[in-house]
């Protein structure tokens, strides 16, 4: 979840499931198509902007989900940062309220964001098994076990296809869980530090997102080579220290 929710406009697709709204501003098409044309085959775009549109969409279900089962009515915006579950407010007896959450509630939900991203690659994985693919289990940067599926050659598209959904989940799952505000492992750094000291709780832990984003940031441009994420990062890190000098909490 990043940033602010765009302004409407007349090109935004509107629709809702399980009774969530949903909304997809038109520079979630074009940053992804930005981040797909590199390939340079039309079949592969296609199949990068799918994957790209139902796994983030996914991984904000998992939040408003997450939201309904505390009684929090949410609704979803697809936009040029990714995606972002805004909460509503609960209307008792005529009035409208918002929904009073506990820590360990608001924990689960910023959680369940990266956990139904996590979830769908398990199913995929499962499926494409059992559809007879082959898996091999290699070290993502190293350290990361990540699966590649293999179908017979001519199944190439299929194979593309599984690969595509498991590195969008798995990789941007796991991106977002690093303790960089606002993502969701962000959120959840916030939330354990504000328990343990809720007078320095949140300085803390935006200092913790200064440094990791920082780290993150150099790491991405030497050894990605990917600009966008050190700018990314960067920006995020930047983001958090202003906000250390806007609080005065040095």
């Amino acid at each position: 979840m990043l940033f602010q929710s765009p302004p409407y406009t007349r090109y935004d697709l509107n629709f809702s499931l399980a009774g969530i709204p949903i909304r997809v501003h038109p520079l979630f098409w074009l940053i992804s198509l930005l981040f797909g044309i590199s390939s340079g085959d039309p079949i592969q775009l296609v199949i990068w902007i799918a994957a790209v549109f139902v796994s983030v969409l996914i991984h904000e279900l998992g939040h408003a989900l997450a939201m309904r089962l505390y009684g929090q009515p949410s609704q979803i915006v697809l936009y040029a940062a990714g995606g972002l579950t805004i909460p509503g407010q609960v209307r008792w007896g005529g009035d409208w309220a918002n929904v009073s959450l506990t820590p360990n509630q608001e924990i689960f939900i910023s959680l369940a964001g990266p956990g139904a991203g996590f979830l769908l690659a398990v199913l995929i994985v499962a499926g494409s098994v059992a559809a007879g693919g082959s898996i091999l289990v290699t070290a993502l940067f190293g350290f990361i076990p990540f699966p590649t599926i293999m179908f017979p050659a001519a199944n190439q598209i299929v194979t593309s296809i599984v690969m595509t959904f498991l590195w969008v989940n798995i990789f941007w799952g796991l991106i977002n869980l690093l303790p960089v505000y606002p993502l969701d492992g962000g959120n959840v750094t916030r939330r354990i530090l504000l328990s343990a000291d809720p007078w320095n709780g949140v300085r803390k832990s935006l200092w913790v997102s200064v440094i990791t984003g920082g780290i993150v940031a150099v790491l991405c441009l030497f050894l990605m080579r990917s600009l966008y994420m050190a700018f990314l990062f960067g920006l995020l890190a930047f983001q958090s220290y202003q906000t250390l000098k806007g609080r005065g909490l040095y």
